[in-house]
């Protein structure tokens, strides 16, 4: 293949403009920020389990100390009917005054037990309600840091995608006045050789591979026409002669 020196020069240009845009590329995906909202994001999946967690022991709490304040009602009720029958004098049988006055005795140490239970309860519920509302406080903090990152992130990716524009609009100026053949061939040694197609040769040495050449090979690049396109014996690589390039 052949093709004038000014475009293999131009080669070089789209392979270093090919080459920022990889970086770039790489730099969006290396952001710091990623790692930061993957670990506050995983950090808020654990706060809102517990706190949903959190919820549920308060929500059951609630359940069972309307539960059980219900149940003291009931025998706060019944003991004050007995205590009302009591007073009204209509039980007269002094058997019948000692089962009433037990049951009342039994009905007021049952009371006792029940309002114990609905205190132990409120404890549990007050207990939940603080853990919810400092679950909440966290997720909250959590999410603050997330919308940070997030908003740092997307602030770099502006700036990013905007230099990728750039460098892309500079790319297509200069690609397009390579010819189609040359341009074809490197775009299909840069997709093998990890992003690099085309390569300087700098004081004897491939900058692809970062070899010396041989003695023979620079030999025959010696003797090749101006317009010829080498190419280098040990990465295939296009090599671009400049003035630098020792020979």
């Amino acid at each position: 293949m052949n093709a004038a020196p000014a475009d293999q020069i131009r080669l070089l240009d789209v392979q270093d403009l090919d080459v920022r845009l990889q970086q770039l590329a790489h730099r969006r995906r290396s952001l710091p920020e990623h790692a930061e909202i993957e670990s506050l994001t995983k950090d808020q999946i654990q706060l809102r389990d517990l706190l949903v967690a959190a919820q549920t022991e308060e929500s059951d709490c609630a359940r069972e100390q309307i539960k059980a304040e219900q149940d003291v009602d009931q025998v706060r009720q019944r003991s004050a009917r007995d205590q009302q029958r009591l007073d009204s004098g209509a039980v007269t049988s002094p058997k019948d005054l000692e089962n009433l006055q037990r049951e009342i005795a039994s009905l007021a140490k049952r009371q006792g037990d029940l309002e114990d239970v609905v205190l132990e309860v409120m404890e549990r519920r007050e207990s939940a309600q603080q853990r919810v509302a400092e679950l909440t406080e966290r997720v909250g903090s959590v999410q603050s840091k997330i919308d940070d990152a997030t908003a740092r992130r997307d602030a770099a990716f502006e700036q990013i995608d905007a230099e990728v524009a750039t460098v892309t609009k500079e790319r297509e100026v200069i690609a397009g006045s390579i010819p189609a053949d040359l341009l074809k061939l490197y775009e299909k040694l840069r997709e093998q050789q990890g992003g690099v197609g085309a390569a300087k040769l700098y004081a004897r040495s491939c900058q692809g591979c970062r070899q010396e050449l041989a003695i023979t090979e620079l030999s025959e690049i010696r003797s090749a026409a101006p317009d010829t396109v080498i190419r280098c014996e040990n990465c295939r690589r296009i090599l671009v002669r400049t003035s630098e390039s020792g020979i």
